[in-house]
């Protein structure tokens, strides 16, 4: 007769990939993906203005902004400052056991990004990208942004003669 353990006596399998678990980390764990407060401050702006789009249409190799004008052809990123490396506000350094993968993580999440960008661009649509703090200091600004691009307007010149985006 053979005994097979049960689900007690297994060792956890990894499932981290190799992570680290820090209590400085726990933050991070389960945050939203979609529907992030910066992306619903944003929605609000630009429904305001009177612009309507649509939500989860996956586009040209499988990329899915986080709103799509259709008839312009206008792809709309929110992009998180930690996560997609905003230059303000995005970690510089890496500290702890996971610094070099958090790194690489973030460095493979600026090469998608300008993947996902030059893919759609050629595709025929314009991109738009929002760092997530635009949205937390000028909301109405990012909606304006949106909506001149979407409507097919040129960016505002300032004083000196140079376009402000």
């Amino acid at each position: 007769m053979t005994v097979v353990p049960g689900p007690e006596a297994r060792p956890p399998a990894d499932r981290s990939g190799g992570w680290v678990a820090t209590d400085k980390g726990a933050h991070l764990r389960g945050r939203r993906t979609r529907n992030t407060a910066p992306e619903m401050t944003l929605r609000r702006a630009v429904h305001a203005l009177g612009l309507r789009y649509r939500l989860g249409r996956t586009l040209v190799n499988r990329s899915r902004p986080d709103m799509v004008f259709p008839g312009p052809r206008v792809a709309v990123f929110v992009d998180g400052c930690f996560w997609h490396g905003c230059p303000q506000h995005g970690p510089s350094r890496f500290r702890g056991p996971n610094a070099e993968r958090w790194a690489t993580k973030i460095a493979g999440n600026k090469q998608r990004d300008q993947r996902v960008e030059a893919e759609l661009t050629a595709a025929g649509w314009r991109v738009v990208r929002v760092w997530e703090c635009e949205v937390r200091k000028a909301v109405t600004e990012a909606a304006r942004r949106v909506a001149r691009t979407v409507r097919g307007e040129p960016a505002p010149v300032d004083p000196s003669g140079s376009r402000t985006e």
